[in-house]
């Protein structure tokens, strides 16, 4: 049963980490999810608040990345995307 339990929490997780488009609010989503992952492994080992606190802050540094990573994939999309002045026909 604890497997089960387990591997529900997890999948769960991977759907909703780094949910939204801020910053704040794809870090404050990662927290969240890796505070209720970390809860649940850490509860298999008898310390759920340990768990909760590490699960926090990998989820939270975890958001912040995601976060970064996307808003530099929309950087480089808009900048391949420019035309400047059609000096240089695109093909």
């Amino acid at each position: 049963m604890k497997t089960l339990a387990l591997s529900l929490t997890l999948a769960s997780s991977l759907v909703l980490v780094a949910c939204g488009t801020t910053t704040g609010s794809r870090t404050g989503s990662g927290a969240a999810v890796g505070a209720a992952t970390g809860a649940a492994i850490g509860s298999l080992s008898g310390n759920a608040g340990k768990g909760a606190l590490i699960g926090a802050g990998a989820g939270a540094l975890g958001g912040y990345v995601y976060d970064k990573n996307k808003k530099q994939e929309e950087y480089d999309r808009e900048y391949r995307n420019r035309d400047y002045d059609n000096r240089y026909p695109r093909y």
